[in-house]
C-alpha cells in the first residue's frame, strides 16, 4: 500500500477509537400526570364553568333589559299623571259656577232665581 493509503487507513481507527461507543438509546416514555379520565374531568369542568359564565352573562342582560323597560314605563307613567292632573285642573277652571252662568248669558239663556232647582246628590 501506499504510504497516503496507510495515513488513511490509521487516522480511520485513530477516529474510531477516540470516539465513545454509543450505547443504544433507550426511547424515553411519556408519563403523563394526568391520567385519561382526570383529563376528561377536567375538561368537563372547564366546559360547565364556561357554559355557567356564559349563562350568568346572559341573565344579567336580561335582566338589564327588563330594568330598562320597567324604568320607561315608569317614565311613561309619571309623564301621564302630570297630563292628567292638568287636564284635572283645567275641568275644574272650566266647571266654576261663574263660568257656566257666563257661557249660559252668552247662548241666550237667562238666569231666573224662580227657575232654579237644587239637586242634592
Amino acid at each position: 500500500m501506499s504510504n497516503l493509503a496507510r495515513k488513511i487507513q490509521e487516522e480511520q481507527q485513530y477516529q474510531q477509537q477516540t470516539q465513545p461507543l454509543e450505547a443504544p438509546k433507550k426511547l424515553k416514555s411519556r408519563k403523563s400526570w394526568l391520567s385519561p379520565g382526570e383529563k376528561i374531568l377536567g375538561l368537563a369542568f372547564t366546559g360547565i364553568v364556561c357554559f355557567g359564565a356564559v349563562q350568568m352573562v346572559s341573565n344579567q342582560a336580561a335582566i338589564y333589559e327588563v330594568n330598562k323597560e320597567i324604568q320607561q314605563t315608569e317614565r311613561a307613567i309619571q309623564e301621564q299623571t302630570k297630563v292628567n292632573g292638568d287636564l284635572e285642573m283645567q275641568v275644574s277652571e272650566l266647571s266654576t259656577y261663574e263660568r257656566i252662568k257666563a257661557k249660559a248669558e252668552e247662548m241666550g239663556l237667562k238666569f231666573s232665581g224662580n227657575n232654579v232647582k237644587v239637586v242634592e246628590d
